[in-house]
Formats: C-alpha cells, structure tokens, sequence
C-alpha cells in the first residue's frame, strides 16, 4: 500500500483516474517521476490557464521573494497589493469601462462566492437567492446551497436553505420561452416565491456539464434581474481569466453584473486567490465583517499581476483561445457525426469545452483510454456523463493537434469503429 493510501483521505478523486506520482511540470505538460510525459487537458480543473510554471510568472514570483517581499498581509496595505489594484483597474477594468471595488474574500473561489451570497443578503435585507439547475459553486454552505449536484449537496449533511433553483438555458430544450417560470413566479403573489436577494449564474457550467449559456439569454436574464431590483452575481471563477476568450465571459453579452465571483487561475501561476468584484454603492461592509487570515497572499497578487501584464494589455490571446476553441469544437462536431449511433453531443465556447455521452460510464472510458494515451482529461455533468476539456490557455497548435488525435483515438477505442 501506497503512503497516499495508507494515510490520504477516501475523499481523493482526480488520482484515481490517473495513477501515477507526478514530478514535474512546464507548459501544457506533467511530468510523472518516471519521466513519461501527460499533456494536460485538465490545467488544474482550470486554475493554470496560462500553463505550469509559466516562465514569466515564475520569473517575477522567484525576485519577489528572493527580495524577502512580504508572503503574508491579510488586509493590510503592501507594494504588492497596490500593484495587483493598479494593474486590474489599468489592464481589466477601465477598458471594459467597468466600476468595480475589490473584495479580498480569501483564497478561494468559494471564497469568493460566500462573500458575495453575505453582501447581497446584507445589502437588500432579503434572504432568498435564485441558482440554476446543474450550477456549481463550490463546497461551503453557503456555495453548496447554490448549487445542484445532489451528491455535493448531500455531503452538506444539514438543510441547504434560502435558495431556489431554477432552469438554465436550454434545460427544456426550447420547448419553452426563456425564463416563463421564473418570470411567471416574480409576478405572481401566489407563488410562494421569497422575493430574492439575487441571481447566481455561471456563463459556462463547468462541473454542472459544459452548458453554454446563449448570449440572448445571459442579456435577457440581466434585464431580468434589473426589472425586478435583484442583484446579479456572475460567478466566473472557472470561466473568466480568459478560458471563454475575453476576460471575463460574461463581455460578449454586454453586461455588467452587480458582481463578479474570481479565482482559480486569477493569480495566474496555481496559488490560491481569489476577488469579489462589486459595484461601489454595494460596499457597505463594517470594518472586519467579513474577513479571513489568507487574503492578503502577496506572491499570488504578483504573479496576478504579472499575468494582467503579460497576457491583457491587448487581444492577442483572446484571439488565439476563439481561434483554438473553434477548432476544438469542430474536432468535437466530427466526432459527433462520425458516431450518430451513439448519440454524442460537442459542447461549449472558447476553450472549455466538452463532448457528452449517453452515460457516465462511456465517458470515463474515454478519459481512461486518453490517459494510456498520454492525455489528462477529467468529466463533468450530472453523471459524469461529459469529457470536459480544459486545456492551458497557452497551448501550442501542435499540441491542440496532438490532444485531438489522442481523443478520436480514445472514442474510437471505446466505441469501437
């Protein structure tokens, strides 16, 4: 037995799809101590959108501490914060001509998230808040009582309250207009709806199965939420920093949320850290309301920094991820064509993207077989029952080749044709 058996946790997931004791790593690849090579499809369940040990990043990171830079501040005002607030307000918001304050929630994105779900409920003295089927927002109660996966609810071990969820886009295939239940619900004193506090949605559903939201619909239900005086809170810990194209996902559709939930791959180089965007008449926190001893981690508001620097001060990388994602979602489409008979359907926008099966058995085949094959993939959706793909940002066009070879070999080995 293993150290990792002997004394790791049952609850471990993502090395039991892949077996191996990794060493190394750079770019799109992990290395295992062995010395065989993965190309990663995962990035960190999309925390290291711009690569593993991106030079760049680790070049700023490595003089910030070799200068004894200060690693922990919890709120306190340090040259590293400054830089990272400069930064995001010259490189992110102004351009976007948006106006936003800064939560420092703690590090991470359900962090960030819980910030959010407190003010709002703060701000309008209301209690309930409005999710999605199939969302995910994180492991906290908080989080947990927005989101939909039964299994993750479950493990709450209390009621999950306070929270009513309702159908995203698509969830009835058209059949009805956008928003008849809900609208319906709001309107209705009979209803037993509590008037919300707000709205959470993701643009993209990541863990929920790669569900693209429709730019009418992301428009629709902002003009939704502002009719209606509730707060929309988009939650882009997975989806922003580029993974969709733009910065934020939510910039195609044209609107600006009330506030915006980030992490994962915000500080750029995997260290925790995420933000809670607000807009400014919203900040009416007390001193110390809402705190954490990990919200001041000085090397991730570098490399964050860093990042806004290297990859946002123009388009050229949301350029490369639409060019790169269209090109997957081809692949994924001839995939789909190429097997009617089992009913397989391409998924998603920018480079989050995804291919369902009819069960969450065929789809961890095939992620079983990419990984013999030297490709990291993990599943998402309800049942598992979709190949997520969420490959660095930065990858080479060679290396959106190579991974797309390995995954028509990987379908094809598991359906046989």
């Amino acid at each position: 037995m293993s150290i990792f058996e002997k004394l790791e946790s049952e609850v471990r997931s993502y090395s039991r799809g892949w077996p191996v004791v990794f060493d190394r790593a750079q770019g799109s690849r992990l290395y295992a101590e062995d010395g065989r090579p993965y190309l990663d499809y995962f990035a960190g369940a999309g925390a290291l959108n711009y690569g593993h040990n991106n030079p760049v990043l680790k070049k700023a990171l490595i003089e910030y501490i070799e200068r004894d830079g200060v690693t922990h501040a919890l709120d306190m005002f340090t040259v590293a914060k400054r830089d990272l607030l400069e930064t995001l307000d010259e490189k992110i918001l102004k351009p976007r001509e948006l106006d936003y304050k800064v939560i420092f929630p703690g590090p991470g994105g359900a962090n960030a998230v819980e910030a959010a779900l407190k003010l709002a409920r703060k701000v309008t003295g209301r209690e309930s808040v409005i999710n999605f089927t199939n969302a995910f927002h994180g492991m906290t109660i908080g989080a947990l009582s927005v989101t939909g996966n039964s299994m993750k609810r479950h493990g709450a071990g209390i009621p999950l309250v306070h929270a009513t969820p309702m159908p995203y886009d698509q969830y009835f295939d058209g059949v009805y207009p956008d928003f008849l239940y809900f609208e319906r619900l709001l309107d209705d004193s009979g209803s037993g709806l509590n008037e919300p506090a707000a709205v959470i949605v993701e643009t993209v559903q990541g863990e929920g199965g790669i569900n693209a939201a429709g730019i009418e619909w992301l428009r629709g239900l902002a003009d939704l939420c502002k009719r209606h005086g509730i707060l929309l809170i988009v939650d882009d810990v997975q989806m922003g920093c580029g993974r969709t194209g733009p910065f934020f996902s939510f910039e195609e559709a044209g609107i600006k949320p009330d506030m915006v939930c980030l992490s994962k791959s915000l500080s750029g180089y995997g260290i925790p850290m995420a933000l809670t965007l607000i807009r400014p008449d919203l900040d009416v926190w007390e001193p110390g309301e809402h705190n954490g001893t990990f919200r001041g981690i000085s090397p991730a508001f570098v490399t964050a920094a860093e990042a806004m620097r290297t990859y946002w001060s123009d388009d050229e990388l949301e350029k490369s991820v639409r060019a790169k994602g269209e090109r997957i979602g081809a692949a994924l489409q001839g995939l789909v064509d190429a097997y009617p008979e089992a009913e397989l359907t391409a998924k998603g926008r920018g480079l989050a993207r995804g291919l369902e099966f009819q069960n969450g058995e065929l789809a961890g085949r095939v992620c079983a077989a990419a990984f013999e094959r030297g490709l990291l993939m993990e599943t998402s959706g309800p049942d598992s029952e979709v190949v997520k793909l969420l490959p660095p940002l930065t990858l080479t066009d060679a290396e959106v080749g190579e991974g797309l070879e390995i995954i028509d070999a990987s379908v094809n080995a598991v359906l046989g044709k």
